[in-house]
């Protein structure tokens, strides 16, 4: 059969492997399947690549320019998942198991590009939190904001997920406006290879946005700054000696870590056989050791359940284990395939001698079992092993010796205090698990575990249709944990893009702050527009483009009819002797309502034109009552503009309502969809 030379992308040119390259083998068949790995890389070639050519192409375009580049890179790879498949079955891993890493990294690049058009500005600073008033007059303000760094980011994967461990960090990253040069491990970089070279032949990434290092990354790590940041996904032993170099700790390079996992899931007080709870708990811990043949860095590896309920979960478990077919994961009966590679087999097993010493196997034999279609002489495979440890406080190898395979230990726990204790063990995990129908268990195991812990998930009858499962990472939530998991955090939607990005005080006069931000606050200068602003389509209002309305008198008859249409009777609006005795009121008030209402008929322009539609009300704020004989005028100002979709953008509008005083009474930000000049 042929043998492939996997190639590395390294300054815009693909190179093969040398003589130093090492042998690949298929999990299933053991035959030498590739060769991958140079005796060394030119590392300031390709960082000098990198930030010549990728860096400056990625700042050059703003958060939304980068989204949609990202979007439709998820798509073109989408189209072409049947190729990836079909080399993953080479890994061991099965048709199911390619969803989770080829469709799961795809989504998950969807996912983050959609939050980068809807949770971040079209332009090219981010804004993290709201305007600090740092003086009396308002003169002199604060805006933290966030941009790129001007380095390139390191990723080093496992070999575990070669598809989604690469989407999930590159889609952040470019996010973010940081090229990357993606390390995937040895032992799987041939479907990471393919993945990017279909990235590289869609055309849509700038020149020196991507380069790809299949086999070691030589003396890289030594060339990298303070403007730089490695990324790893592996083993805690391969984490501590890669962040430990002392550029890295010299100069202060960001590590992101996620590393080894003794993740946990507790079955509840109240999930006794028979209820729905201990169904969905068993089909959690089957789904968990036997999907991608348990080598997932969120598997569950510790199962906490009551005492008086340890057998019962011993059975159902191995009822549901001994059912589940291991073959050659290219056939559509088999549901689990083979572990990587037989370095990885021999792995399990010796840490599965460490485990016995203090727990026994109840189910699995790695000596006899059964493989459909495959030798297990030349296959990587192993049965799910299934270990009760009968005292879990005594034990320590349960709780730190993580066999990365299809293997779980068991162990019984007397009370929710005792199961908290024992699910912290682990010294940081990340994701944790209850099943539960009580939500006071649920409150009562976040409060005493959730430091310990980078995801708590919950699940019980009512959520369980919907569920995503334990050891799914989600794009919206942060993935990754303390301590032994390795104290990083990934994904969580535009958090994780800020790993990749800095965050800077920026102090100054309000336009100051507004030129840096593209947004107008309060302070900054106004401009009146050449008409009325609803008559300016999005393309035509400027940011900072105010109107100054007429004055409207409130009147008791206004307050009265209001009270009378809507049926908002409150005595504060109505009844002006229990309205003086409410400390906020002088006596009788106009509904804040009805001064929304009028704002908008003092503002509001009637004709036809570019305005499309009111959308939204945010940040609300009522501050001084109006009385009957008060008078409020509007000042309606741009704020800031942000384009939707070919045909119209949402505009943002600061609303300030003030009375005959020059008083704030009301202030808010309206929301409106504007169409452009002409369609994009």
């Amino acid at each position: 059969m042929t043998i492939q030379d996997v190639q590395s992308f390294i300054a815009g040119a693909w190179i093969g492997p040398d003589s130093q390259a090492r042998e690949i083998r298929d999990a299933v068949t053991g035959q030498v399947i590739a060769r991958a790995g140079r005796d060394r890389v030119d590392a300031g070639a390709m960082i000098d690549h990198a930030l010549r050519f990728g860096a400056p192409a990625l700042r050059t375009m703003t958060f939304h320019d980068r989204a949609r580049m990202l979007k439709a890179l998820a798509l073109y790879l989408q189209e072409r998942k049947q190729a990836l498949y079909d080399l993953s079955f080479s890994t061991g891993a099965t048709q199911k198991d390619h969803l989770i890493d080829v469709d799961g990294g795809i989504g998950t690049m969807l996912v983050i590009a959609s939050k980068g058009r809807r949770e971040m500005p079209d332009g090219h600073v981010y804004l993290d939190g709201n305007v600090e008033q740092l003086s009396r007059h308002g003169s002199f303000v604060g805006q933290h904001v966030c941009t790129p760094l001007q380095g390139v980011a390191i990723h080093i994967n496992a070999f575990n997920f070669p598809v989604w461990g690469m989407l999930e960090k590159l889609a952040p990253t470019l996010l973010a406006g940081v090229p990357a040069i993606v390390k995937p491990a040895t032992t799987t970089c041939y479907v990471t290879e393919a993945c990017v070279r279909m990235m590289l032949e869609s055309g849509i990434l700038p020149n020196g946005t991507i380069q790809l290092v299949t086999g070691g990354l030589g003396d890289l790590l030594d060339h990298l700054g303070p403007q730089d940041v490695v990324s790893f996904t592996g083993s805690a032993d391969t984490a501590f000696t890669l962040r430990s170099a002392p550029n890295l700790l010299r100069d202060s390079v960001r590590f992101v870590a996620e590393q080894d996992s003794l993740n946990a899931s507790i079955l509840g007080p109240d999930a006794v056989p028979g209820t729905p709870e201990f169904d969905l708990f068993v089909k959690e811990v089957h789904r968990e050791m036997t999907t991608k043949a348990g080598q997932k860095c969120t598997a569950i590896r510790r199962i906490i359940a009551p005492q008086t309920q340890v057998d019962a979960v011993v059975n159902a478990v191995s009822a549901q284990l001994r059912d589940t077919v291991i073959g050659d994961p290219r056939d559509p009966t088999s549901r689990m395939g083979a572990l990587v590679s037989d370095a990885q087999r021999r792995d399990v097993l010796a840490k599965c001698a460490i485990l016995e010493n203090e727990a026994d196997r109840v189910f699995g034999d790695p000596q006899a079992f059964d493989v459909h279609g495959a030798d297990t002489t030349t296959g990587a495979f192993l049965p799910p092993m299934l270990y009760h440890c009968a005292n879990p406080d005594a034990a320590t190898h349960v709780h730190d010796t993580e066999a990365f395979g299809p293997v779980a230990t068991i162990m019984g726990y007397r009370d929710l205090d005792h199961a908290i204790q024992l699910v912290n063990r682990g010294q940081g995990s990340l994701v944790a698990s209850v099943i539960t129908h009580d939500p006071e268990v649920a409150y009562e195991v976040v409060m005493g575990a959730g430091a310990y812990h980078g995801r708590l998930y919950f699940n019980n009858r009512d959520s369980m249709a919907e569920a995503t499962g334990h050891g799914s990472p989600l794009p919206h939530l942060v993935h990754g944990g303390p301590g032994r998991a390795g104290g990083g955090e990934e994904l969580g939607g535009v958090r994780g893009v800020l790993h990749y990005m800095q965050r800077t005080a920026v102090q100054g006069s309000p336009d100051v702050i507004a030129a840096v931000t593209g947004q107008w606050l309060p302070g900054a200068t106004a401009t009146q527009g050449p008409e009325h602003p609803f008559r300016r389509s999005f393309d035509e209002i400027q940011i900072g483009e105010t109107l100054l309305t007429a004055d409207r008198e409130l009147t008791v008859a206004d307050i009265e009819h209001f009270a009378e249409f809507t049926g908002d009777t409150f005595y504060a609006h109505m009844d002006d002797a229990a309205a003086k005795r409410n400390p906020f009121f002088p006596g009788r008030v106009a509904h804040g309502y009805l001064l929304l209402s009028f704002a908008a008929g003092l503002f509001v322009d009637p004709d036809e034109g570019p305005v499309l539609a009111n959308t939204g009300l945010d940040a609300l704020q009522f501050q001084k009552p109006v009385s009957a004989g008060d008078r409020i005028k509007v000042q309606l100002t741009v704020k800031k503009k942000t384009p939707r979709t070919d045909t119209y953008g949402e505009v943002r509008w600061h609303v300030i309502l003030r009375n005959q005083d020059e008083e704030s009474v009301a202030e808010y930000e309206l929301l409106t969809m504007n169409a452009y000049t002409k369609p994009r």
